[in-house]
C-alpha cells in the first residue's frame, strides 16, 4: 500500500475534495458492513474474540511495516496491507474484514493529522471492499478442499486490492508532489511491481501454513516482518545508487564555461537530485540569485529584488573542500519541514563543492573573456577619442572592398588639422587633448550611420564612407565633414578656430584598404600644397604609386641578386640588460633607391608569387647570423617574422627544419612570430603546420598580442611559447589606465599560461622599469638598440655595456641587491621569458 502523510499546501482543495469523496465512499462501506455482520456472525477456524483480535493485529502490523520514500516535501510509504487484507479475506467474511481494516489501519495511524488518518482509513476499508467482492465473485468457498486451487482466487482478489490502491493513491501523490500524474505512477514502478509479487506470495504461503494448522498464524507477523526488512534494504540499496548515479550526471552536467548555463543548470538538476520544490543559487554579496524548479528558472536577478518564497529551508555553503573559498549559497526549498538523512546530506555537500568549482572556473571564463574583450577594444579604438583606431580601419575597410560588389562605391575621406602644432605649443598639450575630443564628437556627429570614423594618430583622423550611390557623392559628404569643423572650438573658456585639409580617394580596384588610405594620404597633401580645403585622388599625379608599381616589377631580379638583407634588434632581459634574442627584420637595399622600407614591397612579394624565395632568403641570413654568433660566444636565438601566406603551405615545416640543419642550428634557437589575421584563426592547415613546427622544437610567439581579430581564440588553438606586446600599447602605458591595464592583463595572462612575454617599442628608461616592476622581463626597443646589421651587433655584443660582453643596458639593481619582486614574479622568471 501506498500511503500519503504530507501534502503540498497549495493543492489543499483539491486534496480535501478527494479525500472527502474516498471517506465518504468508505463511510458508506462501514455502514452496510456493520450491518450485515450484526446479521451474520463471524465464524472462522478460531474463536470469536481471537478472530476478530488476529484481523485487527494483521491490519495493524500491516499499516505499520512500511518503507518510507520522500518525492519533494512529501513522504510516501510502501506497506504490507494488500497482504493483509487477501489473508484476512480467506479466514473471515467480508464484512468482518471491513470493519476490522478499519479499526486496524486508525490504531496504526493515531498519530497522523486528522485528514490523513481519514484518508488512509477510507481507502483500506475501499480496497477490502473491492477485493472482498472480487473473491466472492470467483465463487470462494473458504480454505476448505484442495489449497493449490485457492491460489487464482487469491490472485484476484489480490490484483483487485494493488489497482484500487494505485489508483486511489496515485492522484494524490501527484498533487502532493506536483507532478504528472503518469510521471508518480511511474516513479518506481519496478520496485513497486516486485513488491507486489513477493507480499502476493507471503500471504499465499501464510494460508497455505494456516489450512495445514491454524495455530500456525502466529508465525506469520514475525515472517512478515522479516520479508519487510530484506525488502526495505533492497529499496534502500536501490535508492542509494540511483542518487549517486544522478549526482555524477549533475557535476558532469556543471562542467560549462558560461556562468547563466551554470547556474540554471544548478537548479534544475538540483531540484530534481534533491527531490526538493523549489532550488536557489544566491551568489556572494547578493549580486545575483537564480531560483526555480526541476523544468524552469523562476526568477533571475539581484537577491535584494527577489520575492519572498515560504517554505521550509535546507542551505548550503557554496565553498570548496578546503572551505577557503565561499561563492554563495546553495537553498533547498520544501513546502514541508524535511530532513534530509545522511546520504542526503553527504550529496548536497558533495554537490554544493562541484557548484563551487563551476561557479569559480565560469566566473574565470568570464573574466578572461572581459579582458580579451577589452584588449580588442583597446586595440581597435583610439584611447583619448574614443574612436577607431588605423588598424579597425584597415580591418573594417578591407571587409567592406571584399563585399564592395553589394554595397555600392566605398571611399575615403583623410582629415588633417592645419598648424594644430601651434595649439599644443601655445595653450599645452591638454587643451590639445580637448581641441582631438571635440573634433573627434563633430566628426562623429556628422557622419552618416553606416559611416567610421577614426582616429589615425596625432592630429589626423579619416571617415569610411560606404555604399555610395556614385563617387561623385564623396566630394558632397566630405564637404559636410570638414564644415563640421568650421565653428571655433571652446576650450578652457577661450574660442579657438581650427582649419582642416581633407583628401578623398575611391577605393581602387585592387590594393586593398592600405592602398585606398595612401592614395587618400596623397590627395590630402596635394590639398595642402594647393592650398585648397579638398582635393580628391588623381592617378596622373600620383608619382609614388607609379614608383610602387616599378619595385614590383624588379622583384624577380632583387631576389636573384640578393638585394634583401635582413638587420637584428637585439631583445634585452629588463632587469639585466643582457641580450638573450634577436629578431630578424627584411630590408631591400636597392641599388638606386637605397634602403626600403618593407612596407614597401612585402605585399607586393606575398603576391608575386615570390613568397617562398624571398622567405629562405630572409631566413638563410637570420641563421647564418645567429650560427656567426654562437661561433663568437654569444648563443643568442633569433627570431623570424613569418608571412600568413607562408603557413597555408605544408611544406613550409619542412623547408624551416631543411634550412636549420644546413646551418647546423638546433631547431630551439629559431623563433617563428606570428601576426595574428583572420588566416591564423580560421583554416585548419594552419593548425596543422604550426603543430609541425612545434612539435619539432622550433619556437613560436603570438606578435602584436591584442591587436588582431581574437587573441584569446586564437591563444586557445595555436600553440605558441612566447607574446609580444604590440609597441602602441607600450607607448601609450604611461599616459592610459586603460593600455597600462591592457599590459598588465596581457603579463597575467603569460604567467598564468606559462608563456614567456616581450614588450615592443621600450624607448625610455622609465618604461623599462615600469613594465619591469609589472612583470615583464624582456624587452626590445630602441633604448637598446635600434636594428644592427649582423657584423654591428656583434661587435657590439663584444663591446658591452659597462665593459659587460653581451650586455647592452646598465641593470635595473646592483648585483648581489636585494630586490622586492612585484606580486606575481617568481623567481627563475627571467629565463622562463627567453625565447629559448
Amino acid at each position: 500500500m501506498i500511503h500519503l502523510l504530507k501534502r503540498d499546501n497549495e493543492t489543499d482543495r483539491r486534496l480535501t475534495l478527494l479525500v472527502g469523496l474516498v471517506v465518504v465512499a468508505a463511510a458508506a462501506a462501514v455502514v452496510v458492513s456493520s450491518l450485515v455482520a450484526s446479521a451474520a456472525p463471524l465464524t472462522t477456524p478460531l474463536n470469536e474474540l481471537s478472530a476478530l483480535a488476529m484481523l485487527i493485529f494483521l491490519s495493524a502490523v500491516g499499516t505499520l511495516a512500511n518503507t518510507p520514500i520522500r518525492i519533494r516535501s512529501t513522504k510516501h510509504l510502501i506497506s504490507w496491507n494488500e497482504t493483509a487484507l487477501v489473508i484476512a479475506l480467506a479466514l473471515a467474511p467480508t464484512s468482518w474484514v471491513v470493519l476490522c481494516t478499519a479499526a486496524g489501519v486508525a490504531l496504526a495511524s493515531l498519530q497522523l493529522p486528522p485528514i490523513k488518518l481519514a484518508f488512509g482509513v477510507g481507502k483500506n476499508i475501499l480496497m477490502a471492499v473491492g477485493a472482498g467482492a472480487a473473491l466472492n465473485a470467483t465463487g470462494w468457498e473458504g480454505l476448505a478442499g484442495d489449497p493449490w486451487r485457492l491460489i487464482a482466487p487469491l490472485a484476484v482478489a489480490y490484483l483487485v486490492a494493488v489497482l484500487l490502491d494505485e489508483i486511489l493513491a496515485i492522484p494524490v501523490i501527484a498533487l502532493a508532489s506536483g507532478t504528472p500524474i503518469f510521471q508518480s505512477f511511474r516513479n518506481n514502478l519496478d520496485l513497486r511491481v516486485a513488491g507486489y509479487v513477493v507480499r502476493f506470495f507471503v500471504a499465499v504461503g501464510s494460508l497455505l501454513i494456516l489450512h495445514a494448522d491454524p495455530r500456525l498464524l502466529l508465525a506469520v507477523p514475525p515472517l512478515v516482518l522479516s520479508l519487510h526488512l530484506a525488502y526495505s534494504t533492497r529499496v534502500r540499496g536501490r535508492t542509494e545508487q540511483q542518487a549517486w548515479q544522478r549526482l555524477a550526471q549533475t557535476t558532469d552536467a556543471l562542467n560549462v564555461v558560461e556562468l547563466d548555463a551554470v547556474l540554471t543548470t544548478a537548479v534544475t538538476r538540483a531540484a530534481e537530485l534533491f527531490s526538493a520544490d523549489e532550488v536557489e543559487v544566491e551568489l556572494r554579496d547578493g549580486a545575483r540569485l537564480v531560483r526555480g524548479g526541476s523544468d524552469r528558472v523562476d526568477y533571475d536577478g539581484p537577491a535584494g529584488e527577489a520575492p519572498a518564497a515560504p517554505g521550509a529551508v535546507v542551505s548550503a555553503r557554496l565553498e570548496g573542500h578546503d572551505r577557503s573559498v565561499d561563492v554563495g549559497v546553495l537553498r533547498l526549498r520544501f513546502h514541508s519541514p524535511v530532513q534530509l538523512n545522511e546520504r542526503e546530506r553527504y550529496t548536497l555537500h558533495t554537490f554544493a563543492s562541484a557548484l563551487c568549482t563551476a561557479v569559480r572556473n565560469a566566473q574565470a571564463y568570464a573574466e578572461l573573456a572581459r579582458v580579451a574583450q577589452a584588449h580588442a577594444h583597446a586595440a581597435a579604438h583610439d584611447a583619448l577619442t574614443g574612436l577607431a583606431n588605423r588598424r579597425h580601419l584597415l580591418d573594417e575597410g578591407n571587409e567592406q572592398l571584399h563585399n564592395r560588389h553589394a554595397d555600392g562605391v566605398t571611399a575615403l575621406v583623410l582629415i588633417d588639422l592645419n598648424h594644430f602644432k601651434e595649439v599644443n605649443d601655445t595653450l599645452g598639450h591638454a587643451a590639445g587633448d580637448q581641441t582631438l575630443i571635440q573634433v573627434a564628437e563633430r566628426l562623429r556627429a556628422a557622419a552618416r550611420a553606416g559611416d567610421l570614423v577614426a582616429r589615425l594618430g596625432g592630429d589626423e583622423f579619416a571617415v569610411l564612407l560606404r555604399a555610395l550611390p556614385a563617387p561623385a557623392v564623396a566630394a558632397h559628404r566630405a564637404e559636410t565633414l570638414l564644415a563640421a569643423l568650421h565653428e571655433p572650438f571652446d576650450i578652457d573658456g577661450m574660442r579657438i578656430s581650427v582649419e582642416a585639409s581633407g583628401g578623398i580617394a575611391i577605393a581602387p580596384s585592387a590594393g586593398g584598404m592600405v592602398e585606398l588610405l595612401r592614395r587618400a594620404d596623397v590627395a590630402m597633401y596635394q590639398a595642402k600644397r594647393a592650398g585648397q580645403r579638398i582635393a580628391t585622388y588623381l592617378p596622373a599625379r600620383d608619382t609614388a604609386d607609379l614608383g610602387r608599381l616599378t619595385l614590383g616589377g624588379e622583384l624577380p631580379r632583387a631576389v636573384a641578386d640578393q638585394e634583401f638583407t635582413v638587420n637584428f634588434q637585439p631583445i634585452v632581459d629588463l632587469g639585466t640588460g643582457e641580450v638573450i634574442a634577436a629578431e630578424a627584420l627584411a630590408r631591400w637595399r636597392h641599388p638606386t633607391h637605397g634602403m626600403i622600407d618593407p612596407l614597401r614591397f612585402l605585399e607586393a612579394v606575398e603576391r608575386s608569387g615570390l613568397l617562398p624565395a624571398f622567405a629562405e632568403a630572409i631566413l638563410d641570413q637570420a641563421l647564418i647570423a645567429a650560427g656567426t654568433w654562437r661561433d663568437a660566444g654569444f648563443d643568442v636565438p633569433v627570431a623570424v617574422n613569418v608571412s600568413p601566406r607562408s603557413l597555408l603551405d605544408a611544406r613550409f615545416p619542412s623547408a624551416v627544419l631543411a634550412r636549420l640543419r644546413a646551418h647546423h642550428l638546433p631547431p630551439d634557437r629559431l623563433v617563428l612570430e606570428l601576426t595574428e589575421t583572420l588566416t591564423l584563426s580560421q583554416l585548419d592547415v594552419v593548425d596543422q603546420v604550426l603543430t609541425r613546427l612545434r612539435d619539432s622544437g622550433i619556437r613560436l610567439a603570438l606578435d602584436d598580442f591584442g591587436t588582431g581579430y581574437s587573441s584569446l581564440s586564437l591563444l586557445s588553438r595555436i600553440p605558441v611559447h612566447q607574446l609580444k606586446i604590440d609597441r602602441s600599447f607600450v607607448t601609450a602605458m604611461e599616459s592610459s589606465t586603460e593600455a597600462a591595464a591592457i599590459v598588465r592583463s596581457t603579463l597575467d595572462l603569460g604567467r598564468s599560461l606559462d608563456l614567456a612575454v616581450v614588450a615592443e617599442g621600450v624607448e625610455r628608461e622609465a618604461q623599462r622599469r615600469a613594465l619591469w616592476e609589472l612583470g615583464c622581463t624582456a624587452g626590445q626597443g630602441h633604448l637598446f638598440a635600434r636594428p644592427l646589421a649582423t657584423g654591428t651587433l656583434l661587435a657590439a655584443l663584444h663591446r658591452g655595456a659597462g665593459g659587460r660582453p653581451g650586455v647592452l643596458a646598465a641593470p635595473l639593481h646592483d648585483a648581489g641587491a636585494v630586490v622586492r619582486l612585484p606580486p606575481g614574479r617568481r623567481p627563475g622568471a627571467r629565463n622562463r621569458h627567453q625565447p629559448a
